[in-house]
């Protein structure tokens, strides 16, 4: 009898020290409910992740109906591929756009108006016509020793084989060195169309951006 009573008194310990279900003791959390939109604009709920929903965004709601977590759509390896191209391509031009702001910015602290630009253009051009009109004195130069040669080979006229190798070597030095100054003239006239170019796209980007921040003063005054 005592035997049989301590065996019952054991059982009904173990029943009680069970936890019941959603008790603290053994839960194992609340089931959550998900909800997305399906591709025919259809709202769609159930227990689990929606199959007509595995290509769109959904979302896990606790039972108070808030938002627990947003499920991922899940993508097929061409799918991920081609949305991970998409967003480097965004990223791309986002970063572009941000250069470009920069950069403009950086233009209207240099040129805050066209007078600026204007002035530093001629600053420009006036260097190179600086350096092109020392060149062109190095030809006029280089024009003169060379009548002093051919003079000195007027001399042989009649039998230009009996002319010292010095003079010969002197009017080839003088056209080697002619056509150099000549081909660096043509060099400096060639970085005065780029820069005429440069700046001329330089205004083109910052005439609008002149006329709104005038606009802007304008609007401010009111």
């Amino acid at each position: 009898m005592r035997t049989f009573l301590a065996l019952s008194l054991t059982v009904a310990g173990t029943v009680h020290a069970q936890p019941a279900p959603g008790s603290a003791g053994g839960k194992s959390g609340s089931a959550g409910i998900y909800s997305c939109t399906d591709s025919k604009g259809r709202t769609l709920t159930a227990d689990r992740p929606i199959p007509d929903c595995v290509d769109r965004e959904q979302r896990e709601l606790n039972p108070s109906g808030t938002t627990r977590r947003k499920v991922e759509p899940t993508y097929t390896a061409r799918e991920q591929a081609e949305r991970e191209d998409r967003e480097r391509l965004a990223q791309q031009q986002a970063a572009r756009l941000v250069e470009e702001r920069r950069r403009e910015r950086a233009l209207l602290v240099r040129y805050p108006n066209a007078a600026a630009h204007d002035r530093e253009r001629a600053e420009a051009l006036v260097q190179i016509d600086v350096v092109i009109l020392a060149a062109r004195k190095r030809v006029d130069e280089l024009a003169q020793d060379r009548k002093k040669a051919d003079d000195e080979l007027e001399f042989y006229k009649k039998d230009p084989s009996k002319a010292p190798d010095a003079i010969r070597r002197k009017l080839e030095d003088n056209a080697r060195s002619v056509a150099v100054q000549n081909r660096f003239i043509g060099e400096q006239e060639d970085e005065k169309k780029r820069v005429n170019a440069r700046f001329d796209e330089e205004l083109a980007r910052l005439a609008p951006l002149w006329a709104a921040n005038a606009a802007a003063a304008k609007s401010a005054t009111r």
